[in-house]
């Protein structure tokens, strides 16, 4: 498993995470300023774990669900990988991101007037 360092450290982690803020962000440009430092902290939360999110997958992918365990000099066993743990946890934590930031862009969303409803009461009118 990285540590923060690590992550820090890894360039390309970085860029990743940054292109996924920069997408989010595009999804909330005309967030009322009050909500817009929520947005962003929900923002930068969601990116991280997408990024980290998708790496986890790679390690399952690759390496299984489980890893072999050495409990004492003779007993060894099979139980659910560290990387399988942290994925657990950080998706359920991950979708409840996901969910506040579409509740606040279902909230914030205004359409524009496409003069469909003008055209149906002309319409009724005849």
């Amino acid at each position: 498993m990285a540590k923060v360092t690590e992550i820090k450290n890894d360039l390309d982690t970085q860029k990743k995470i940054n292109a996924e803020m920069k997408r989010l962000n595009k999804f909330f440009e005309k967030i009322p300023k009050d909500k817009k430092g929520v947005v962003q902290s929900l923002i930068d939360s969601a990116s991280f774990h997408t990024v980290i999110l998708n790496k986890l997958e790679k390690h399952i992918a690759e390496h299984g669900t489980t890893s072999t365990y050495q409990n004492g000099a003779n007993q060894w066993g099979k139980k659910r990988s560290p990387e399988v743990e942290v994925y657990n946890s950080m998706i359920k934590n991950h979708m409840g991101i996901i969910r506040q930031l579409t509740d606040l862009a279902d909230k914030n969303h205004v359409e524009e007037d496409d003069g469909f409803d003008d055209f149906l009461k002309r319409r009724e009118n005849f």
